[in-house]
């Protein structure tokens, strides 16, 4: 698991770090008004990874983490077929609002139209590497992308071409070459064929994953449009600028992210109980790190690293740098509980608290924004977030009190002989509608379906569990 951590970590370092400077050289190059409009694009660019991640990415991690590299590989053809897919439909729709947009808009979002199905494809190479525990593949992976990238941005300055269109252009193709690359890692190529048949199959996870995952980056995208219309496309520049000085802090918090999943899955399979202990200390470990990061940048800034890290804006960034920490923050204090509902295939849970969440902190930015104040708009998304971080733990202790429910009625019913039987007018109750994929049924964690024709789990001679994937017997 420490080497797996140290994979996540060095990975997830590169990755944040090439985008860290990214937005740095665009805030430096373009200035507040175009480096507003990137950031229209850059979230825009967050919601569709959600969606890829939601309905291609969290049902791998969650059903085929730790399974063998033949069951992986059929299973990653048809996750990272999903995920190719949502780029395509995605970027179609980005084209056609950057022709109506217009102007510097307009180029950012016809930019990201074009490398959108690249994107979304290299970020679920990455993903898929871990599930599996092959965390190198995805450190090459995004370091060939840094490797491309980066000479692109400085022949576009060196050239005068550094506008918004082409420094997008630039970002993604390093993760376009780093797409095609994956499937030569992976020995597997993305199976659009098998996306619709993904879909299908994971239909109680994916549907209630996506709408998740859109709690969070829509409403964070819906608050730069609001801003963006209320306040100006400077403001949402000053505010993204705040955001990029975080960008060190997310570099570990990301890495250990990219494990988290994918090693409480697993956990939940041996030791329910130590699952919940593994959260907290997530949680408390990345909650520590914000912490340490904020009061380094309150001291920092102005002794001369604020303009040094983001030229002649820095000055009015810096106001609303502690209200941006304290929601990042909140993040962290939210990201055990997040992790341990992920594993457990809570999905039903997680996503009513993400509704709620993000409806709050919506509400929240229209009043800020309304009154005219960046500053209490970024307060105010702070509070939300903390009131997220609360209920997302009190679904897990939710979670946890129902799993322990239905093992303590399965055990209750247990022939003394070793057989099981149930009297016909009893229910097992359950809070999840998972079905165990390419795991072994754990007691506690849910009450599986029997494998009948038309579920996804057949036993072998040797009565273990054995993936199905779409289009397979069963």
């Amino acid at each position: 698991m420490g080497s797996r951590l140290t994979w996540g970590v060095a990975d997830q370092g590169v990755s944040s770090l090439t985008n860290f400077l990214l937005n740095i050289f665009v805030a430096r190059t373009l200035g507040a008004g175009a480096f507003g409009a990137f950031t229209l694009a850059y979230v825009t660019y967050g919601v569709a990874n959600n969606v890829s991640r939601g309905l291609a990415i969290e049902p791998l991690l969650v059903r085929f983490s730790g399974t063998k590299m033949e069951t992986w590989r059929r299973a990653t053809s048809g996750s990272t077929g999903t995920a190719l897919l949502v780029g395509l439909a995605l970027g179609i729709c980005a084209l056609a609002a950057g022709i109506v947009a217009g102007g510097t808009t307009g180029l950012a979002f016809l930019g990201l139209g074009l490398m959108l199905p690249g994107l979304m494809l290299q970020d679920s190479w990455r993903y898929a590497f871990f599930a599996v525990g092959l965390g190198h593949h995805a450190f090459i992976n995004d370091v060939l992308w840094a490797v491309v990238e980066i000479p692109l941005l400085l022949v576009l300055k060196a050239t005068g071409h550094a506008n918004v269109f082409w420094l997008v252009i630039a970002w993604g193709a390093g993760a376009a070459v780093g797409a095609v690359v994956g499937a030569f890692q992976a020995r597997a190529a993305p199976n659009v064929n098998r996306a619709f048949s993904w879909l299908k199959t994971h239909r109680d996870l994916g549907p209630r994953f996506l709408v998740e995952n859109l709690g969070g980056s829509g409403a964070s995208t819906l608050q730069s449009y609001t801003v963006s219309s209320l306040l100006g496309l400077e403001s949402v520049g000053y505010m993204q600028s705040a955001n990029v000085l975080m960008g060190p802090f997310k570099i570990m918090s990301f890495g250990i992210s990219m494990i988290t999943i994918p090693e409480a899955a697993i956990l939940v399979r041996r030791d329910p109980r130590k699952a919940l202990k593994y959260c907290a200390a997530i949680s408390i470990g990345q909650t520590g790190l914000a912490v340490l990061w904020t009061v380094v940048l309150l001291i920092a800034l102005p002794q001369g690293f604020g303009h040094l890290m983001l030229g002649g804006i820095w000055g009015k960034a810096y106001p609303l740098v502690l209200p941006t920490a304290l929601a990042v923050i909140a993040g962290s204090a939210a990201s055990g509980a997040i992790t341990g509902l992920h594993a457990m295939g809570a999905a039903k849970l997680s996503l009513r608290v993400s509704v709620i969440s993000a409806a709050f902190s919506l509400a929240l930015t229209l009043t800020g924004a309304a009154l005219g104040s960046m500053l209490l708009t970024l307060y105010l998304v702070a509070a939300a977030a903390w009131v997220g971080t609360v209920l997302y733990w009190l679904q897990l202790r939710q979670a946890q009190h129902e799993s322990r429910t239905a093992r303590m009625r399965s055990w209750a019913f247990r022939h003394p002989r070793g057989r099981h039987h149930k009297p016909a007018n009893v229910r097992f109750p359950r809070f999840q509608a998972t079905k165990n994929i390419g795991q072994t049924p754990v007691a506690g964690v849910a009450v599986s379906r029997p494998a009948t024709r038309g579920s996804y789990v057949r036993e072998t001679r040797q009565g273990m569990p054995h993936a199905a994937m779409p289009g397979e017997e069963t």
